[in-house]
């Protein structure tokens, strides 16, 4: 994410190169900042995945980070390239959960390094559910009274990316086990069509879909929003203004996001590149970017002694929680279980369940 989960291109420009970090959940960058290694940086946003995919195509970055949504389209279109990770120092002080990720690491080759992660949280309104939190994404998935005794039509939201179709197979793994879900990346045809048509009944529940994480909090404080999926970030901006709000992990799990930095296949400045990838580990950087955006660092280290995140800053974030997370996957058409539905058909038919198709 970088400021978006917010999906950021960080563009940079190293001594006129320029490099892309994409997304945004990290801190925002300076434009035109110098470091003492002499190299500025500039940034570049795009407002999705889709976006930033997009963009990477048209060329002249020398670095994107992604998310898993969007890293395996990359490495796919090759507009990505493998690194060395010999050619960074730091690489060895990664978690060990990340270093060998699905959504980098293809056929044992890595195409990036591991940014930060989050997950896909509930947030909900306490002031709705008082002592009983939610326990289930029920609340937004299944028309229902909530414990105020109104009903949740209108009053709860989805996010707007196709990778959320994932979050109802999540759901339609521990409600409907007879679908055989064992993947919610890796749908066959049946499990896809579930899936579509619990978004096609959620639909009727949602009173807007969102991607932008500032408009989402303002929905929760003025809008009437009461729950929905969300990031860490809304969650501790909000708490931190006295919005009565909370977030949880509801029992059929939770989805989530790992960010990469890659470099691009045709990066015009690859040791500047790698020079980057080299800071963007320190546990300085790592600990003031999980401050920001609510994140886990990818370098454990950095969960302790920052000022900004603080000592327990990792375990609020989710730290301990990596191993209930279905972290984003950009789905393809051949998988472990055979044939399933490709990403293009995600794109095209979440676009229909939000348009009321």
């Amino acid at each position: 994410m970088r400021l978006r989960k917010l999906t950021r291109l960080i563009s940079s420009v190293v001594e006129g190169a320029r490099a892309l970090r994409a997304r945004s959940r990290a801190r925002p960058a300076r434009k035109g900042g110098r470091r003492r290694s002499g190299t500025e940086v500039s940034v570049k946003t795009a407002a999705t995945s889709d976006e930033m995919v997009a963009l990477m195509n048209e060329g002249g970055f020398d670095l994107v980070t992604a998310s898993g949504d969007a890293s395996l389209r990359l490495i796919a279109g090759d507009r990505v390239q493998p690194i060395n990770t010999a050619l960074i120092p730091s690489w060895s002080t990664i978690d060990e959960r990340l270093q060998n990720a699905a959504w980098h690491t293809v056929d044992g080759v890595h195409y990036g390094t591991p940014y930060v992660w989050g997950a896909n949280v509930l947030m909900y309104n306490t002031d709705v559910f008082g002592d009983t939190p939610p326990t289930s994404w029920n609340v937004v998935f299944e028309k229902m009274d909530l414990p105020d005794g109104k009903t949740n039509e209108g009053r709860v939201q989805a996010y707007d990316g196709p990778i959320y179709v994932a979050d109802a197979a999540l759901y339609l793994m521990k409600h409907q086990p007879e679908l055989g879900i064992t993947d919610p990346y890796e749908l066959n045809e049946e499990q896809y069509k579930a899936a579509l048509d619990l978004l096609r009944t959620q639909r009727t529940l949602v009173g807007r879909y969102w991607h932008d994480a500032f408009i989402q909090m303002d929905d929760f404080t003025n809008e009437g929003v009461v729950a929905s999926s969300s990031w860490p970030f809304q969650v501790n901006v909000l708490k931190a203004g006295g919005a009565p709000v909370a977030s949880t992990f509801p029992e059929e799990g939770i989805t989530g996001w790992a960010d990469t930095t890659m470099l691009a296949a045709d990066s015009p400045n690859p040791n500047c590149a790698y020079m980057w990838m080299e800071h963007s580990l320190s546990p300085k950087v790592q600990g003031d970017v999980s401050a920001w955006f609510g994140t886990v660092p990818s370098v454990p280290a950095a969960c302790t002694g920052n000022a900004l995140l603080g000592d327990t800053g990792c375990a609020t974030n989710g730290y301990e929680n990596f191993d209930k997370i279905k972290f984003w996957r950009t789905p393809t058409a051949q998988c472990s279980t055979g044939e399933c539905v490709p990403y293009y058909r995600w794109v095209s038919d979440y676009v229909g369940v939000i348009g009321g198709r």
